[in-house]
């Protein structure tokens, strides 16, 4: 067995990015649909690991201690994001984005009974792939799996990681390509770019310059994302020891919009929002490589037929909702049609998928400052909520 330390993972994952990267400039296709490259590569990662245990070459081990850390920081610049302001303007969109969604967990819970049945495996291992796994994601999916176990699902823990980590490739393979054809559709494009920045000018740029103002800029940037993620793990303890089934990173998120709105208020931390909205970047396309590598494809074995025919239904459920529905109700523009890029993301997987696939279609055609409000409020706050109250209803009511 070859067991790699969590820099020798973080490295590989930096590989991974860079044969992604490598690989949507030499296809085509895959730029044109807004493939993430951390979702490609460490996609590819992964079979490559699976082949060599598959012929009995090597068996590869990753330690995912960074995997979290990476999350956690990304989701903390998003809370650093969310301004009270701006809060109160995307309100209203939040709501119709988060029934929405709610909408869709039932769905997914209808669609997962009805493979099991299909089957003749229990109901409770339909929900446990449907709205658990892919609403929920592998954190919800983990968390309801001893549940699950007690409730009479076998290898429930198992089949929450396998089924939550497809979504996430699905989430992240489909959720370009159905933004990418709304936009063509409608020929729409964001009337947020800059007209300060140049078409090949690169955003990095306007941070890291090699002068002390820009160097004492990202410094207060990362302190900031420090700070608030140390907070935010104590708020998680406290939330955890109150029976709170919530994501890791949300204690980090909440506190980084308190520090927001306070630094909005006062001035206090003269926060460099480029800065911290950048590292946030940076970390979610790292965590992203990493998690995408660490699949365990073999496991998908034991379940593979209803999986697969689980899997394939929902894809098809939620693009055709986001294409149909989600695209018209959001206000059918340049930034309904993000949302729905982020929708697929999120009721797929995660919403670290989400922004990731959002990232990699307003990269190509600019800004959606709505989109990027919405969805992470939704997609990191309240589903959870909402989904929760609907898994747990369930498990009450087939056990």
């Amino acid at each position: 067995m070859l067991a790699l330390d969590f820099i020798q993972t973080l490295a590989v994952g930096a590989v991974a990015l860079f044969i992604g990267i490598h690989m949507l400039e030499r296809l085509p296709v895959l730029k044109r649909y807004n493939i993430p490259a951390a979702v490609f590569g460490g996609l590819l990662v992964a079979l490559l690991i699976s082949m060599l245990r598959e012929f009995h070459v090597a068996t590869v081990k990753f330690d995912t201690t960074l995997q979290a850390p990476l999350m956690t920081a990304f989701f903390t610049s998003i809370g650093l994001s969310a301004s009270l302001k701006m809060l109160q303007t995307g309100s209203r969109q939040a709501l119709v984005f988060l029934a929405l969604a709610t909408f869709i967990a039932v769905i997914q819970s209808v669609i997962g009974m009805g493979v099991a049945l299909l089957f003749d495996q229990p109901l409770l291992l339909g929900v446990l792939m449907g709205p658990a796994a892919l609403t929920g994601g592998p954190a919800t999916a983990l968390a309801f799996a001893p549940q699950f176990a007690a409730a009479g699902v076998a290898a429930a823990e198992s089949v929450a990681i396998a089924a939550a980590m497809s979504g996430i490739v699905l989430g992240g393979l489909v959720g370009g390509p159905v933004v990418t054809k709304l936009l063509e559709r409608h020929q729409l494009r964001s009337t947020n770019v800059s007209a300060s920045r140049k078409p090949d000018q690169s955003p990095s740029s306007e941070v890291f310059n090699d002068d002390e103002a820009s160097m004492l800029a990202v410094l207060k940037g990362i302190g900031v994302l420090l700070i608030a993620m140390g907070i935010g793990a104590w708020l998680g303890g406290v939330m955890k020891s109150a029976d709170l089934t919530l994501p890791g990173y949300v204690g980090a998120m909440l506190v980084g919009s308190i520090i927001r709105n306070i630094d909005d208020k006062t001035g206090w931390f003269k926060i460099p929002h480029g800065v911290t909205e950048r590292i946030g970047v940076v970390c979610l396309t790292l965590f992203l490589a990493v998690a995408l590598m660490n699949l365990r494809l073999w496991e998908l074995s034991s379940i593979a037929l209803p999986l697969l025919v689980n899997l394939v239904i929902q894809v098809i459920v939620v693009c055709v909702f986001c294409w149909f529905v989600v695209f018209k109700v959001m206000g059918s523009d340049y930034d309904a049609a993000v949302m729905s890029g982020g929708f697929t993301g999120f009721m797929l997987g995660t919403t670290a998928n989400a922004m990731a696939v959002m990232h990699s279609v307003v990269q190509r055609y600019g800004p959606s400052p709505r989109a990027f409000l919405v969805a992470p409020i939704v997609g990191a706050f309240f589903i959870d909520f909402t989904n929760a109250l609907l898994i747990t209803g369930l498990l009450n009511w087939l056990t």
